[in-house]
């Protein structure tokens, strides 16, 4: 089953990929960004484990640390999975909204999470994919969809200590997620140094969600 998976993420990587291997950095290795947005937000809390499990779990080889890409900036379209994150309200530049279009509909691929919860990050973040993308854009993502079955098989995410039911919406493009997003929290900030998610409500299974997130981005 594991060998299988991992001829598998390599055939289909290998041919449908939109991004030339030159792009990912040393030897055709994924190079996963950290996004900052509205001048200087960045997340400062999103664990890294998911990108070495994703490598250990595959074939795909991966960067093992983010690299911190600028929103409004040409090089955001050298990396094709970037995380946003943060805490309290945003709002994002008209450049950064372009790229961020331009970014998903040329194949790039968003992670997005509301840091421990918060509500004004979720609010802000919300506002943005409606300026972007129109009004109801983000969907419940079902448990029935691929995502939920690429490295791990996923039956259900597990509730943080305020939500009732965990749960994940996407913005899809031409039949493909494009955009996750989680408003109880993707950050696993248990692998983080020096980070926690004191009130919040972080789901439990947040480095083998965002492990399939990163496959699935990647074999679309």
């Amino acid at each position: 089953m594991k060998t299988n998976l991992k001829r598998m993420m390599t055939a289909v990587l290998a041919a449908l990929f939109l991004y030339p291997a030159e792009s990912w950095g040393k030897e055709g290795v994924v190079q996963c960004g950290n996004l900052i947005y509205a001048g200087t937000q960045t997340s400062r809390c999103f664990s890294d484990e998911f990108l070495s499990t994703v490598q250990q779990k595959t074939s795909i080889s991966t960067s093992r640390r983010f690299r911190a890409v600028r929103l409004d900036n040409e090089e955001l379209f050298r990396f094709p999975f970037v995380v946003m994150t943060g805490e309290g309200d945003f709002v994002l530049t008209a450049r950064e909204r372009e790229n961020l279009k331009k970014y998903v509909q040329s194949g790039g691929f968003l992670l997005a999470s509301a840091g421990c919860s918060n509500a004004a990050w979720d609010a802000s973040f919300r506002r943005e994919m409606r300026t972007i993308f129109g009004e109801a854009v983000l969907k419940p993502v079902s448990m029935r969809h691929p995502v939920f079955s690429t490295v791990f098989n996923i039956k259900q995410l597990e509730a943080g200590k305020q939500a009732a039911k965990g749960h994940l919406e996407g913005v899809t493009l031409n039949d493909k997620l494009v955009i996750i997003y989680s408003a109880d929290g993707l950050n696993d900030s248990r692998h983080s140094k020096g980070c926690c998610c004191c009130g919040g409500s972080e789901l439990g299974n947040a480095l083998e969600i965002n492990a399939n997130i990163l496959a699935y981005a990647l074999l679309r």
